[in-house]
């Protein structure tokens, strides 16, 4: 497709849908190091209005990334639900904002945007989040609720979860075991307790799940655990008989971004079939967690799409959403300021960003969670990130991330602490996940409104807990 748009006097020409999509995103650093952004704000509202009047069916029948040699895109237009799409097949962009701004003040928000999410495509999704302002992203994804379980449930209206993110630098055991302690006691891990490992090693891996399964049963914690490594570690582990909760994979919107990571669709689907074999789950079966960051593709020099032009880097990320629901995971979280300045440069371009990401999943039916977060070498500080965590929860977020003292010390990022996640329940009024909550209180860890005071309990807890690991 070639569009046309006059802004002031002059006319700004589009050459294809990956060209219009590119330059109608809001500014961020990626796409301008990656050279498709806008080359002003000019340009950039002539792309938004262009993009506007674009026919929803054109996502059809003109791809991003082409079908012949990207199986994402397969994948993407494969499983495309017709008879979803259609009460807005005849919609343009435009028109698809207004609909689902409709549909979000209605009674029945929840159950009709549930309905249409099979029938939208990525690629629809995150063209209509460039043409919308921050709070439409947060009303529209307020209304859609994707509600996951395992042994506990996430995604309820009216709660916050919390990934509890106990890194160490060199994965020892005991130190480990203290970051979950002081976690618990302070409400968080409801989501996952999941561990990045320093190292990769099988051994490494099997230790680090042996030993929370350990805590989890010999405290009968309702939570589920991971150990974020490559899902061929996990799978072996699985046929070595190690508890195993969760299978984990760091995931990208294009076959390209994925060979990068060593996975394909068909090992995603080996994983989650291995995960699905243990039965671990008690209120649910959704056994997958995901990662993604906006800037994956372009970081591996995946992003090239149609006709060899860069696609922007929220559009691949969107992409990325739509293969992670072909395997119904328990979680997804969008890393959103981790990769850098280079992809997303300050606050202002991280907070656009993780609304944008938290709109397009939930819109799409993931589970979706923020890993509200940036690096030192950013221009951001904590106030952004409270200001995103917000806006986030506002927005009904699924789960965060959080870490002791927000400083992941074997990552080297910021992200939230454990007290972030307390304030804002605490400011909104919501709770977590209810199976989580009834042991919280049965601990003596939170009060029946749930207010917690497991601080009292944490000194003796400590010394028990990590003496009983070895």
């Amino acid at each position: 497709m070639i569009a046309t748009q006059s802004v002031n006097g002059r006319t700004y020409r589009f050459d294809s849908l990956v060209d219009l999509l590119a330059k109608a995103t809001p500014r961020r650093s990626g796409d301008e190091l990656a050279g498709c952004a806008a080359g002003s704000e000019a340009e950039r509202s002539a792309a938004q209005w262009a993009l506007a009047e674009v026919g929803l069916n054109t996502f059809l029948s003109e791809t991003v990334v082409p079908y012949e040699t990207d199986e994402v895109t397969r994948l993407i237009l494969d499983r495309h639900d017709r008879a979803a799409f259609s009460p807005v097949s005849h919609l343009t962009v435009g028109g698809l904002r207004d609909w689902l701004l409709d549909a979000a003040a209605r009674p029945d928000a929840a159950s009709t945007l549930t309905a249409l999410a099979p029938g939208l495509t990525p690629e629809m999704v995150a063209a209509v989040s460039k043409i919308m302002r921050n709070s439409d992203l947060i009303a529209v994804a307020r209304a859609c609720q994707v509600v996951t379980g395992f042994r506990t449930t996430v995604g309820l209206p009216g709660t916050l979860a919390t990934r509890l993110q106990p890194n160490h630098p060199t994965d020892d055991l005991r130190g480990v075991a203290a970051s979950i302690l002081d976690g618990l006691l302070l409400g968080c891990g409801d989501a996952v307790i999941g561990i990045n490992p320093a190292g990769d090693a099988p051994q490494v891996t099997a230790d680090l799940a042996s030993m929370m399964d350990e805590v989890r049963r010999r405290y009968e914690i309702p939570m589920q655990s991971c150990v974020l490594s490559h899902i061929t570690t996990t799978i072996g582990l699985i046929e070595a008989g190690v508890p195993i909760d969760l299978v984990f994979q760091s995931i990208g919107g294009t076959e390209a971004t994925n060979s990068a990571f060593g996975v394909s669709v068909g090992l995603l689907q080996e994983g989650y079939e291995a995960g699905l074999s243990l039965r671990r789950g008690t209120v649910g079966s959704n056994v997958m967690y995901f990662e993604t960051g906006q800037g994956s593709s372009l970081s591996s020099e995946a992003h090239l799409g149609t006709g060899g032009r860069p696609v922007d880097q929220q559009t691949l990320e969107a992409r990325a959403y739509g293969l992670a629901r072909e395997f119904r995971p328990l979680l997804l979280n969008t890393v959103v300021g981790f990769i850098g300045p280079e992809y997303l440069y300050d606050g202002k371009q991280i907070i656009r960003a993780g609304l944008e990401d938290h709109f397009c999943g939930k819109l799409l039916g993931v589970p979706m969670g923020v890993d509200v977060c940036y690096t030192n070498h950013a221009e951001a500080d904590f106030d952004d990130m409270d200001s995103l965590l917000v806006l986030l929860t506002a927005a009904g977020v699924n789960f965060v991330i959080t870490v002791p003292g927000a400083d992941d010390i074997m990552l080297g990022y910021q992200s939230l602490s454990y007290h972030d996640a307390l304030v804002v329940r605490h400011a909104l009024g919501l709770g977590c996940a209810p199976e989580f909550a009834e042991w919280l209180g049965r601990q003596g860890i939170a009060d029946p409104d749930g207010t917690v005071r497991g601080l009292e309990l944490g000194a003796s807890g400590l010394r028990e807990l990590t003496g009983s690991i070895r």
